[in-house]
């Protein structure tokens, strides 16, 4: 009688339909084609979020049994939801700060540069400092009659700005061009010596031509820092503030739910951890320390934070220390010289020594290690650093530690990286904004071997990463996307065609590839139950549509732990 009993209540429960048996989601998208990278269940329509947390992936009917009175129910109309893009390798607080300075990337030539630079002067109080970024000599137009090894002479823009420091960052961070009022100010003349790893470019006659390479750059940042520093009490936390907030909204609008910051400072982390915990972040930031390693003896503990602030804010990294320079400034530390500057094999910016110090802070407070190697010779020292650390530490596993660029790599050296278990974090669209002139820094041979080898590294079994290095290019993955799939350049032509990523790899590496490179695939990469909600909407499936359509795709909404934070062209407010 007890077990007849409970028939009628069996039966009630059964009329209530499916959503009696299944928590209320707070959110449900239906009627799309959900793309997850996960290789369960690859494809679905619709997917149900509580809280911060994916709680169903599956069919619209499947997922209708989530949907209750307070569900917000979005219809996808047949767009394409996938993972929360993934921003591989970038500078966040620089990333907001580019945003509030003068832009010279679309700049067709330096007089063009000049003029923008002018007509702020002219808004600017005299003695303040006028700051730019984003020019690139080669992707000038118009060529200056007045050449050093490829770079105008200050003369111009001295003329122009008299009563203002001046200081042009390459869009590589490598390098700035400063006026005359810059040198002065630091006291530079033509008899100062370069630092160590570092140039100042001058001219037949020995003068200063306002190029400044890697770390000769060091003293014109401190001068414009200790200018900034001496602003009003409070003025300098709400520029960083604002930079913070400016950098993750831009963030969002190109579909980024997550941020891979290579070089942060501890003041810059005292504020995002207080930012942290007020739940004013916009994305997702996992950083990594770019402090000398005297200065983060017996810090690292103190600041190693997994997770912290509902999985808003990790810290367990040091990078980007650079180990050399930039291609585009002949910085990029090579095996043999640079075919369009025989005279130089790049720079060593950071002595060897210091990285060599950090790696054993990384090892033994279990920071995972991110240094910068672009050219081969840097790839192969940063090789042998690692192992060697890894060799005193046999019993340390799973250390993905990574070398940021990784964009000219000797064949010997490839499969050393998947052995040693190294992740190289590269970013697609070098590819293409780099590769009209890549040929001329490496030569065609020594390019075609080795140069963005990036599919012969995922081939060979290295994890596949991608990013766009903001402010270094546009933080634009559809753009990056489409040149890991195409290698299409400006002009028509392709650039190293038979290192293409195929699409599911494309995608892979803009999602579970990244979150891997950062101790994060339980979390993040890809569209399961238990995972965040994070998650992209895209006008249309990048993994079908044509080539020449790929830059047409849309960023529709940005979802980060399930709340819908870009959508319809505008930030939703937290």
């Amino acid at each position: 009688m007890r077990y007849l009993g409970l028939i009628p209540m069996m039966a009630a429960l059964s009329a209530c339909g499916p959503s009696s048996v299944h928590p209320v989601a707070d959110l449900v998208l239906t009627n799309g084609i959900v793309v997850t990278v996960d290789p369960a269940l690859p494809r679905a329509e619709a997917l149900a979020a509580s809280g911060d947390r994916i709680v169903a992936v599956g069919t619209n009917e499947e997922i209708a049994a989530y949907v209750g009175k307070g569900t917000e129910v979005i219809d996808l109309r047949g767009q394409t939801a996938i993972p929360g893009l993934i921003e591989g390798h970038g500078h966040y607080t620089s990333f907001g700060g580019s945003l509030l300075i003068l832009d010279f990337r679309y700049a067709k030539s330096f007089s063009e540069i000049v003029s923008m630079v002018a007509e702020s002067a002219r808004n600017t109080p005299a003695g303040e400092w006028i700051i730019g970024r984003g020019w690139h000599q080669d992707k000038w137009q118009t060529k200056e009659d007045v050449l050093v090894e490829g770079l105008p002479t200050h003369a111009s823009l001295s003329a122009a700005t008299p009563e203002h420091p001046v200081m042009l960052i390459h869009t590589s961070g490598h390098g700035v061009f400063v006026n005359k009022k810059a040198m002065t100010l630091v006291e530079l003349t033509d008899t100062t010596q370069p630092p160590e790893g570092g140039e100042i470019v001058r001219d037949s006659d020995g003068h200063a031509t306002g190029m400044m390479r890697e770390a000769a750059q060091d003293v014109f940042r401190q001068a414009y820092s200790g200018h900034q520093g001496r602003r009003q009490a409070g003025v300098a936390e709400a520029e960083l503030r604002r930079m913070v907030t400016l950098g993750g909204e831009e963030a969002l609008r190109h579909g980024i739910t997550s941020f891979q910051d290579l070089g942060t400072t501890f003041a810059e982390v005292d504020l995002i951890r207080k930012m942290a915990d007020e739940g004013k972040l916009p994305v997702r930031l996992y950083m990594a320390f770019e402090e000398d390693a005297k200065d983060m003896e017996g810090r690292l503990a103190d600041y190693r934070m997994v997770g912290y602030g509902d999985n808003f804010l990790t810290v367990r990294s040091i990078g980007e220390k650079v180990l050399d320079g930039a291609l585009g400034t002949h910085g990029g530390w090579l095996l043999e010289p640079y075919a369009d500057m025989p005279r130089s094999h790049g720079l060593n910016v950071v002595p060897i020594e210091e990285i060599e110090a950090s790696a054993k802070l990384a090892i033994e407070n279990a920071y995972q290690m991110a240094i910068q190697g672009i050219g081969d010779r840097a790839y192969r020292e940063l090789l042998n650093i690692y192992e060697a650390e890894f060799s005193r530490h046999p019993d340390k596993k799973d250390l993905r530690w990574r070398i940021e660029h990784a964009q000219v790599i000797h064949p010997d050296d490839v499969q050393r990286t998947v052995d040693l278990g190294i992740i190289p974090a590269v970013q697609g669209i070098f590819a293409c904004s780099d590769g009209p002139w890549v040929v001329d820094r490496l030569g065609p041979e020594r390019t075609l071997e080795r140069g963005y080898i990036f599919n012969t590294l995922a081939e060979a079994g290295a994890t596949p990463t991608n990013g766009t290095d903001p402010p270094v290019d546009e933080i634009d993955p559809i753009a990056s996307f489409h040149c890991s799939v195409t290698r299409i350049l400006p002009d028509g032509t392709k650039f190293q065609p038979q290192e293409v990523y195929s699409r599911e790899r494309a995608l892979y590496s803009y999602t579970m590839g990244n979150a891997i490179a950062a101790f994060e695939e339980d979390l993040k990469g890809s569209l399961a139950t238990g995972k965040l909600a994070d998650i992209t909407v895209l006008s249309q499936d990048l993994l079908t549509v044509p080539d020449d359509k790929i830059r047409d795709t849309r960023i529709v909404m940005t979802i980060v732990g399930g709340k819908v934070r870009y959508r319809d062209g505008a930030i939703v407010p937290l």
